[in-house]
């Protein structure tokens, strides 16, 4: 399995990819510019990413705004559904209003702190894990 992590906070993001890179190949990124250019290159180069999990919170660009940005590039890419990446929002609260921003276009959320057994059940319900 592909995986991109996106977390500006660099203990999210170390300890995402620690628990990530035992389901996959995990690489990490702290800004939705840098995540966008990881995607776009992924893209062109026809090496996907399975999973993203997405900061909601970023200084640069919102995790809203690079879950709308990414959906657009693999639709304008011509992908499948199966074939688009499973998006996790990551989030330290429960934003309503982020929830709704998201809906129909990520794949599930997680609520910081997480653990290993949190992320494999997320990762499960996306489908990537039987």
């Amino acid at each position: 399995m592909n995986i991109l992590v996106v977390d500006d906070e660099l203990v999210s993001q170390k300890k995402m990819m620690k628990i990530l890179s035992g389901f996959g190949t995990c690489d990490g990124v702290k800004t939705g510019k840098s995540a966008l250019r990881a995607v776009k290159t992924a893209l062109e180069n026809w090496q996907l990413y399975n999973l993203i999990t997405l900061d909601v919170s970023m200084p640069d660009i919102s995790g809203v705004d690079v879950l709308t940005a990414v959906r657009k590039m693999e639709t304008d890419r011509g992908l499948t559904d199966e074939e688009k990446s499973k998006i996790l929002m990551v989030t330290s609260h429960s934003d309503i209003e982020t929830v709704k921003a998201c809906a129909g276009k990520c794949d599930g959320y997680i609520i910081k702190p997480f653990n290993k057994q949190v992320m494999a059940g997320k990762i499960k319900k996306t489908g990537l894990l039987r």
